[in-house]
């Protein structure tokens, strides 16, 4: 079966079986951020985003991306990057396994709520897997980036 997905800006068109997991497509074209943790869409290391909304991939079929557009963190640096550094600052990155789907979650609540309370900051952190920090790291740096944005704070 033929698709066609915009992945990261880039068109890609190319004949795929109707079984293959957007994961494995997205990891056979490089993105490497997309991770497969626990493949019962629990972890959420495999978060991308399908137009502009966070999924995971790891239960969407490639041929359900057929015309629609995708972002990875590969696709999301500087974005990424930006966050990251704060959350690093907390000391949350530890193994830096869950960092992709984690700062992936965070940027779609930074879009869909600017300026969460700390109980939504949690639940988006709620469907993300992080066997080493315990969330708190997490949940430190993403205020810090908030109250950066703000201006009313330093990195």
């Amino acid at each position: 079966m033929q698709i066609s997905i915009t992945l990261n800006g880039r068109k890609i068109t190319e004949d795929v079986t109707p079984k293959l997991l957007l994961i494995d497509w997205l990891r056979a074209h490089g993105c490497y951020s997309v991770k497969r943790g626990c493949e019962t869409s629990n972890c959420g290391l495999c978060t991308v985003f399908m137009e502009d909304k966070p999924v995971l991939s790891c239960s969407v079929l490639a041929v359900r991306a057929d015309g629609k557009r995708i972002e990875t963190l590969e696709g999301l640096k500087e974005e990424a990057e930006e966050f990251g550094a704060f959350i690093a600052g907390q000391g949350a990155e530890q193994c830096g396994f869950c960092n992709p789907g984690m700062i992936m979650n965070a940027i779609a609540l930074f879009r869909e709520n600017p300026e969460p309370t700390e109980e939504e900051i949690k639940e988006y952190l709620a469907g993300n897997l992080c066997r080493c920090s315990g969330y708190e790291g997490q949940l430190r740096g993403i205020q810090e980036f908030l109250s950066y944005k703000k201006g009313g704070g330093a990195q």
